[in-house]
């Protein structure tokens, strides 16, 4: 590096040398500095500009969850760095790699209560596994160090704070003298293994079960081979949280499908009938949809410590690499003879899949949205990107597309915060721009941050060898997924002033922005207008107009939530006739199956 470097440019190289090539955020006076080493680095490292920080950081999280490598985002002091705590936050509770570098005021103003002066190291400390404030240029190496190698190894958030008048001071590398830290660039990660005596003990619980039920979450994406031999060798059935929806294929033996609020009925149904639970790589929350206290004996693995024995009564806890534990388990375990657990899963899932089609076909005014994502399942390419908002357009998500081995997606898991499928879609985009990527998101999303998104595409579109970026849009004009919390959980009806979104053309709007529009409102026209779209030479954004009140159904209901139910509708919900009519048709579809 020049003689002449400054800190800002040190950082912005540091970055580059830990394989960092691009970064995600927005100018302003605070970070200026690094906004200029930036520029000066465009031949190693691209500044994507979003259109507002949180944009920013919801899109480093998504460029670590579809590459496996530190999102990094980059934002001016004050209201810059607050405005990305959101995306942070989702990163954190996602346990996805990311790196924040936040510009700061003066060093000789903190304290003074400046103009835009946060005290930033007590604002980031929730959300960062380390934050660290660059005092001298001197620190400036073990910081960027150790916040990327933070990131990577614990799979967490990381903050670089860094002053504005250290981002142009001159680097200089620490001295040769006591107190100094010299640090080096890379991390390799390892393979831990749990004991011999624990993986013994957990074989012969497996061993013993006769009904084996497996819930996977996130930490198998790298382990899925494995899980599926073991799975077979146990005659067991997989269950999948929502962020592992798209890591185990639909297709293959034994896999009921999500699990919870958003989960199927073959899922639920094996959880409350197994006898043995092993869990990998998930801390789903919700005790009610796991097997009762003492109904199973359970094993549970994970890289994180902290998970073990969290959410279930667990006989034995292995610590260790997903991967590594799940061959080490399927050498000890006796593959079953008797298959017929196994035989009434499958059973089971394939008279689930033949629901949902049903349920996708009911009519509803004007169209029903499952219609929409079980169309779009049968056309999926196979290495399509998926980006699902959060709200009723999850449910769907979990519960109507087909998974097959290649597709890849997400959502907001841990933090379940709406405004994540945009900036997902994007971060997809400019990780993989030769791949097909599509982002569903509902109306309340689009309005928050969604429809600022749009700019960003019309921005860039242009750079992207495959230009095919679907926005999905389920334009109801309600925030329906609390609308139906209210009525099942509170038993209160809709309540309008809360509830009822303004009507916009999202269509027209991406028109304007150079973009396809399309309108999409009756069910004829599904089939056609995502073939369009699939085959369009630009992104495109589909204005669904569907019915509020085809509802979320849970895979079974509690006695409370029925009563909620009735009692919303006896309070004088303003759409109970419809509500009621499209419930019947979803209850019936399960019966009346082509």
């Amino acid at each position: 590096m020049s003689s002449t470097a400054t800190v800002s440019d040190f950082i912005v190289d540091r970055l580059h040398q830990w394989g960092v090539e691009r970064v995600y955020g927005y100018s302003g006076d605070g970070i200026n500095g690094v906004m200029s080493a930036l520029r000066r680095a465009e031949d190693k490292i691209t500044l994507v500009q979003p259109r507002h920080e949180e944009l920013a950081a919801f899109m480093a999280c998504g460029h670590a969850k579809y590459t496996d490598r530190p999102g990094v985002v980059v934002t001016t002091s004050g209201p810059g760095a607050i405005h990305a705590l959101n995306g942070l936050y989702d990163a954190a509770k996602d346990h996805m790699p990311v790196v924040a570098v936040i510009g700061q005021q003066a060093r000789l103003s903190l304290g003074s209560d400046f103009q835009q002066e946060v005290d930033l190291e007590s604002v980031f400390q929730d959300v960062g596994a380390y934050v660290q404030t660059v005092m001298a240029p001197a620190q400036a190496r073990h910081v960027v160090d150790r916040a990327l190698r933070i990131a990577e190894a614990e799979r967490t958030v990381t903050c670089v704070i860094v002053p504005n008048d250290i981002q142009d001071a001159p680097m200089a590398e620490p001295p040769a003298s006591h107190g100094a830290t010299w640090s080096g660039v890379g991390y390799r990660p390892s393979r831990r293994l749990p004991a011999d005596t624990d993986l013994g003990q957990a074989a012969e619980i497996l061993n013993a079960g006769e009904k084996v039920a497996i819930l996977a979450g996130a930490g198998v994406k790298d382990a899925v081979p494995q899980l599926l031999e073991l799975a077979e060798a146990l005659g067991a059935g997989i269950a999948k949280a929502v962020l592992a929806k798209t890591m185990i294929p639909d297709d293959a033996p034994g896999v009921t499908g999500t699990i919870g609020l958003l989960g199927t009925e073959p899922s639920d149904r094996m959880m409350r009938h197994c006898d043995t639970l092993l869990m990998v790589g998930t801390s789903f929350p919700y005790a009610e949809f796991l097997p009762e206290s003492g109904q199973a004996r359970a094993v549970q693995i994970d890289i994180d410590a902290a998970n073990l024995g969290l959410r279930y009564p667990t006989e034995v806890n292995l610590h260790g690499d997903a991967r590594a534990t799940l061959e080490a388990l399927r050498q000890r375990v006796e593959p079953k003879t008797d298959r017929a657990w196994r035989d009434d899963l499958q059973e089971q899932i394939e008279d689930w899949w033949d629901t949902v089609a049903a349920r996708a076909n009911t009519g509803a005014d004007p169209l029903n949205p499952q219609k929409i994502f079980w169309e779009l399942s049968a056309r999926l390419p196979d290495n399509a990107l998926l980006a699902a908002d959060v709200g009723t357009a999850t449910d769907w998500y979990a519960r109507f597309l087909k998974i097959r081995g290649g597709v890849q997606g997400s959502t907001s898991g841990g933090l379940a915060s709406m405004g994540n499928g945009v900036p997902y879609a994007l971060a997809a985009k400019f990780a993989h721009p030769d791949r097909p990527v599509i982002a569903m998101v509902g109306d309340g999303a689009m309005q928050m941050i969604g429809n600022n998104g749009l700019i960003t595409v019309a921005k860039y579109w242009r750079d992207w060898s495959d230009p095919r970026l679907i926005v999905l849009v389920l334009n109801n004009r309600d925030l329906n997924q609390v609308t139906w919390e209210q009525r099942v959980m509170e038993g209160d009806p809709k309540f309008e002033s809360s509830q009822a979104l303004p009507d916009f053309d999202y269509d027209r709007y991406a028109e304007m922005l150079g973009l396809t529009g399309v309108r999409l409102d009756h069910p004829d026209r599904v089939e056609a207008v995502l073939d369009d779209a699939l085959a369009a030479d630009r992104p495109v954004v589909i204005n669904a107009v569907v019915d509020a009140n085809v509802p979320p159904l849970p895979t079974h209901l509690e006695m409370s939530q029925v009563k909620g139910y009735m009692q919303s509708i006896l309070k004088g919900d303003p759409e109970a006739g419809a509500e009621i009519r499209q419930s019947l048709k979803a209850m019936a579809a399960k019966y009346l199956k082509r």
